[in-house]
């Protein structure tokens, strides 16, 4: 992927927005995907339009956060946007993977030297800055600018999603309304394939055979390797949160909460008993489920 398209702005300039919230949506050749915000703070620019084709890495919006974000004039009525600051008045562009992980161990990204082009902070220059012992910054109001880039193809670092809440509730923009209407028409009508992948089970099966006894005499079951296979799906649904989600309406209902059916053989015909919160669950727990 070398460009995308700017397909609809979701905020406009002037507007607060909380971290991780959807700014714009993308459209490239292969998909559309939605752009979160790095930090909380006042969008001031954008500085592509929808229908613009862009290339990666370049500059589309600032977001302004902390005492920058709290100084910022709202924009007038009659304007499409908010007057642009001037380079002098913001710290030097910080990629969204940089930004989290500056918020995460609150750094001070002035400290921060960017390597990327135009003096850009990326994650790597993060990750060097704490490998040389850099310290925290100082308490207090924050000050900084926020640049939204179009990001490489790689997926976003997400923050885990919090055990007190069993589901949450996002709405669809219209775009992706449209997209799962057009996929399920695709499958009501198309014919659904399966495919298979093949992995060296070597490494499993010989760990299995050396502790299978150890393991009986001490949990009073036999460990097989369904519980492997249990908790290799739990680790690609907690990765892919939109796998483990289902659509209402217009909402997507993210699960918090990992419940497997495992099919078993029995007299009366194949049966799914579903182990519920695997996730919470050990080797031996779900071997006795």
């Amino acid at each position: 992927m070398t460009e995308a398209t700017i397909g609809q702005w979701l905020k406009k300039a002037g507007d607060t927005v909380a971290r991780d919230e959807p700014i714009v949506e993308l459209e490239t050749e292969k998909a559309t995907m939605e752009v979160n915000a790095p930090q909380a703070g006042v969008l001031s620019e954008l500085k592509a339009q929808e229908g613009d084709t862009v290339e990666i890495g370049v500059l589309i919006a600032v977001i302004l956060t902390g005492g920058a974000a709290a100084a910022a004039p709202a924009p007038a009525a009659s304007a499409p946007a908010a007057a642009p600051s001037s380079s002098g008045d913001r710290d030097a562009a910080v990629m969204p993977a940089a930004a989290k992980m500056i918020a995460d161990h609150d750094l001070d990204a002035a400290a921060i030297a960017g390597t990327g082009k135009g003096g850009r902070v990326l994650k790597e220059d993060v990750q060097a800055f704490l490998d040389r012992g850099g310290k925290a910054a100082a308490p207090g109001p924050a000050s900084a600018s926020v640049a939204i880039e179009i990001p490489a193809y790689e997926r976003p670092e997400s923050p885990p999603r919090p055990q007190k809440d069993r589901e949450e509730r996002v709405r669809m923009s219209k775009l992706r309304q449209t997209i799962a209407r057009r996929l399920k028409e695709a499958q009501n009508t198309a014919a659904m394939l399966t495919t298979f992948n093949e992995v060296d089970m070597s490494a499993l099966m010989a760990m299995r055979t050396q502790y299978k006894e150890r393991f009986e005499k001490r949990h009073g079951v036999r460990i097989g390797f369904m519980s492997f296979f249990v908790k290799a799906a739990v680790s690609a649904l907690q990765e892919l949160p939109a796998v483990n989600a289902e659509i209402d309406g217009t909402d997507m209902v993210y699960k918090n909460y990992y419940d497997i059916g495992v099919a078993v053989g029995s007299p009366q015909g194949l049966v799914v008993p579903v182990v519920r919160d695997c996730d919470r669950l050990s080797f031996a727990e779900i071997e006795k489920g």
